[in-house]
């Protein structure tokens, strides 16, 4: 078993392996998949719970009630750094109890745990939560985790490994096949099947695996060209600040913050803007000496001229302070995080919504609940804390630069990795039922969206490799019967497992293998025959008949007066209680069990008459 953990969800968001909304875990038995999704956990977004009820981190009780969870599970996934899928991390090593492997990918265990920590710190001492994790449960738990490389085959134990392959998305972030036997389940965290201007399209070969898991972020949008979006972008960016107004873009660290910019910085320097750009304090020197650090991951343009410029080092984005916000004058402001529900860019929103020439650009989706989407839905006065009510005149605009794949892309990895039977994850409901309806039309496969604490059995047909040995098949090929793949034929032999694996040989082979004697097992008939003769007549007349009809096979009346048919022995004897009735016994080894049942059926047509 197999599992992904989380920190917090959106309100009513479906999601995958405890990654934003609940719990998942995989079973891979030699029967089937069994996968299991647990209630829903929901975290403190800065609005309204709705009464929900509000948990931290997932319900892992779904996984066992009693013992520790390194019992259960064999090893943990992390697909990338965001915190939906890897905030609960310590919490679920450390806290609830697990000592087996985590494997990551090399960015996602360097970035990992300085996210960990910023969400600790904003949880633990900005809000004063209890039941957290510390620093040193992060630095505990990060010494558990198993580095991986892409297209690296990962054996965790003797029968499940795992690999991964490159899903675009953020820096680091990664798909999973995890394989036990001849049944595997992709696993696809979050993806994008676009290039964009840092980062290379997901990409994962014709595994066909038993089970596609896969994020519906967008499950029903089908974005316009890349090309065309930015232009708007641009423009939208150009026009506030000509005017004199202010450009709030919420985003998250890494990521999307990271292409934002390389398109600003190179306009600003195309156009010769003088406008200030801003980024939140410290984070573009992390993300630069990451992305310094791990550039074998970034797309191909960057990869070539880094050595002549590197694209992370901006020239016209400058590091952010509080007081900023105050200037007059246009300027163009990254700030976290991305959905308004909290932290500097909600500060800057509460500063500039008032003023109709400032606009805010979300770039990214914004789950219900948080400012960003109520602005999105058209809402223009929003309670605040301590009931102030905030009036909306700043310009809206939303121009999606996610990282997620939409529908289209969505199709085209189904399509690419041919799985027999796929899971919707991570989205919404109704977008969901969308999508599981068209995939199952254009690909015939079953697709499935299971409600929170369903279970769902997938049944499988495994498929088990077996070699056949050397001398088997020349006995066979002696026999002139060639293998053709339009004629499948049956080939007889003794099965035997050595080395763990299985290897079809003679039975001759088989038993000085195994070091056995052999041992016959003959199947015997009886078939009852009208006649008044001796039993030696009997059997004379049964071998002339026989030998008139077989003439390829080897058919011999011996002194004791039974006959044979190459292994086959038919004996004639009295009948107990009608003389004039014998009773041909009828006995054969199973490798001639088809000459055998044959024989036996023509001898119950009786005998021809002899002549008087």
């Amino acid at each position: 078993m197999w599992a992904e953990a989380a920190s917090w969800s959106p309100l009513g968001a479906r999601t995958s392996c405890w990654t934003a909304g609940c719990t998942w875990a995989l079973t891979m038995t030699t029967s089937g998949l069994g996968i299991s999704d647990s209630d829903p956990w929901s975290g403190d977004s800065g609005q309204g719970g709705s009464g929900r009820r509000q948990r931290r981190f997932p319900d892992f009780s779904y996984i066992t009630r009693n013992g520790r969870l390194t019992d259960f599970l064999d090893c943990v996934i992390i697909s990338h750094f965001h915190l939906d899928h890897c905030g609960a991390l310590p919490y679920f090593s450390e806290m609830v109890g697990y000592d087996g492997p985590i494997y990551m990918t090399h960015p996602t265990q360097a970035i990992c745990p300085i996210l960990l920590e910023d969400y600790r710190k904003i949880a633990v001492d900005k809000k004063g939560e209890a039941n957290f994790f510390t620093s040193q449960m992060i630095k505990d738990c990060m010494k558990k985790v198993v580095a991986v490389h892409l297209h690296q085959t990962v054996q965790v134990d003797d029968e499940l490994e795992i690999k991964a392959y490159y899903a675009g998305h953020v820096l680091g972030a990664a798909m999973f096949q995890i394989k036990v036997g001849s049944e595997s389940v992709v696993y696809t965290g979050d993806y994008n099947m676009t290039p964009d201007r840092h980062l290379g399209a997901a990409w994962i070969d014709k595994c066909r695996p038993n089970l596609l898991i896969t994020e519906s972020t967008y499950a029903t949008t089908i974005r316009d060209s890349k090309r065309c979006r930015e232009r708007d972008f641009l423009k939208k960016v150009h026009e506030t600040v000509e005017r004199g107004g202010k450009v709030l873009i919420p985003v998250f660290a890494l990521g999307r913050a990271q292409e934002l910019c390389i398109l600003l910085e190179t306009f600003w320097e195309r156009v010769n803007l003088k406008a200030p750009i801003y980024f939140s304090t410290g984070l573009t020197e992390k993300a630069n000496h990451y992305y310094k650090l791990f550039i074998t991951w970034t797309n191909q343009k960057i990869r070539k001229t880094f050595v002549q410029r590197n694209m992370f080092e901006f020239k016209h984005i400058k590091a952010f302070d509080r007081a900023f916000a105050d200037n007059p004058g246009p300027m163009v402001v990254f700030a976290t995080p991305g959905m308004l529900h909290a932290g500097q860019s909600l500060q800057i929103f509460r500063k500039w919504a008032g003023n109709e020439k400032n606009m805010v650009i979300m770039p990214g989706y914004c789950v219900q609940g948080t400012v960003g989407h109520k602005i999105l839905s058209g809402q223009r006065k929003l309670e605040m804390e301590g009931r102030q009510v905030l009036e909306v005149k700043m310009q809206v605009e939303y121009m999606s630069f996610s990282a997620h794949a939409d529908a289209k892309g969505i199709m085209q990895l189904v399509g690419q990795a041919e799985p027999e039977s796929v899971l919707l994850v991570h989205g919404e409901a109704k977008k969901m039922e969308f999508l599981k309806q068209k995939i199952e039309q254009e690909f015939r496969v079953n697709c499935y969206m299971p409600a929170n604490g369903e279970t769902v059995t997938l049944p499988t047909s495994p498929s088990i490799p077996v070699g056949i040995s050397l001398g088997l098949l020349k006995r066979e090929m002696a026999q002139g019967l060639l293998p053709s793949a339009k004629k499948p034929r049956l080939l007889h032999g003794t099965l035997i497992m050595k080395d763990s694996s299985f290897q079809l040989v003679s039975s001759e082979q088989a038993l000085k293998e195994l070091g056995l004697a052999e041992h016959q097992l003959r199947f015997t008939c009886r078939v009852h025959l009208h006649d008044s003769r001796k039993e030696q007549e009997t059997a004379a007349r049964v071998y002339s008949h026989l030998k008139s009809i077989l003439k390829d096979h080897c058919v011999q009346h011996l002194p004791d007066g039974s006959v044979t048919v190459e292994s086959i022995l038919i004996q004639a004897a009295a009948h107990s209680e009608d003389p004039g009735t014998k009773v041909l016994l009828v006995s054969w080894t199973y490798q001639d069990e088809e000459l055998g049942s044959y024989l036996t059926s023509l001898l119950k047509k009786g005998l021809p008459q002899a002549p008087s």
